[in-house]
């Protein structure tokens, strides 16, 4: 397995970069915006391809580099469902997965440092996130923390797997870079609390400064969405509406670019073609699935995924691969059910 801890020393952040082999697919967890230059020369040295971009809470102390490497590397940008971001191409909640080529995290809902907080667990290491520290906990005193839910998360989530598990945190201050289970359950100075009063009290009392980039990054990192306004006046989007109006004619190929895990917790539209979006430039190319469908039927492909992320993506892609009859629902599944469209189950 390929793994890189990276680190950004203004903000105390750790990015780490997930990859089952070299030449294969990739996720970065916590990126920062500054460090995206970096990042992409990373990927181009170990011959990676990143797909995934995960960040475990919406940060307060800098600006994330999902929105960056999305429109870099066209990858999937992951939150939690709880997120106040505008728009990331995926959501996901307490035990769904987040899988690539070769590797797969378990993703565990975490609140309390703020209420968006996420851990990802695979194999054996855990990425807390700011849930849980080397030696400390993540400040619940903004962005709806809750102490007393910070204390479930940590003493009946995570200090509940295996004593040997490591941890990598976002975040550290004082040139940590890894732990365990074990230490931090007899070493970490705030986890030696009797009850969850106790430990209620001790994170009101911290009296820490507001993070310095807090009014910058706060505000930024809600607004990373991919701008979809373009393709609509290019006359390559479709509302939901005109969507849900669309359904049944037959020059109209819907195309799902959603995963398998998001079809069945959500529903998918009826007669829609599944095509996963990480595959989309192979089903593009002369051969590909895609490519043969539309020259063999004529039909126009109309492409949608959860919240028209993917799908404006693959419609850039589709135009770039030389298939300009495309479009995309702008808004995805999410704008779908909102104005009433029929879902399919099961």
């Amino acid at each position: 397995m390929i793994f890189r801890q990276l680190f950004d020393s203004v903000s105390g952040t750790y990015s780490y970069l997930l990859a089952s082999r070299a030449g294969g697919e990739a996720l970065i967890l916590d990126p920062v915006l500054e460090k995206v230059d970096r990042y992409c020369q990373l990927l181009r040295e170990l011959d990676l391809r990143l797909v995934k971009a995960v960040d475990t809470h919406l940060h307060a102390d800098h600006i994330t580099g999902l929105g960056e490497l999305r429109d870099r590397t066209h990858c999937v940008t992951i939150m939690g469902e709880q997120s106040k971001a505008d728009v990331v191409a995926m959501r996901v909640g307490d035990g769904d997965k987040v899988t690539i080529e070769g590797l797969s995290l378990d993703v565990m809902y975490t609140p309390g440092h703020t209420d968006d907080s996420y851990s990802y667990l695979m194999g054996d290491r855990v990425f807390t996130g700011d849930t849980l520290l080397i030696r400390g906990t993540g400040r619940t005193d903004f962005q709806n923390g809750s102490a007393r839910a910070q204390y479930d998360s940590i003493f009946n989530r995570l200090l509940k797997l295996p004593d040997e598990t490591l941890v990598f945190p976002a975040h550290d201050y004082k040139g940590d870079t890894v732990s365990t289970i074990g230490e931090e359950k007899r070493f970490n100075p705030r986890l030696q609390v009797r009850s969850v009063d106790e430990y209620v009290e001790l994170m009101a009392n911290l009296k820490l400064p507001n993070p310095k980039m807090m009014d910058v990054a706060v505000p930024a990192n809600m607004h990373v969405g991919l701008h979809q306004d373009d393709l609509a006046r290019q006359g390559q989007s479709l509302t939901a509406r005109e969507g849900i109006d669309s359904l049944g004619r037959p020059d109209i190929l819907l195309v799902d670019l959603r995963e398998s895990s998001e079809r069945s917790k959500h529903g998918t539209l009826p007669g829609a073609l599944h095509a996963p979006y990480p595959a989309i430039a192979d089903a593009l190319r002369p051969g590909g699935m895609l490519r043969e469908v539309a020259a063999a039927t004529g039909r126009r492909i109309v492409f949608f995924c959860a919240y028209g992320e993917r799908s404006a993506m693959a419609v850039t892609a589709a135009k770039e691969a030389g298939l300009a009859n495309t479009a995309h629902i702008a808004g995805g599944m999410d704008a779908w059910k909102k104005a009433g469209g029929p879902v399919a189950t099961g």
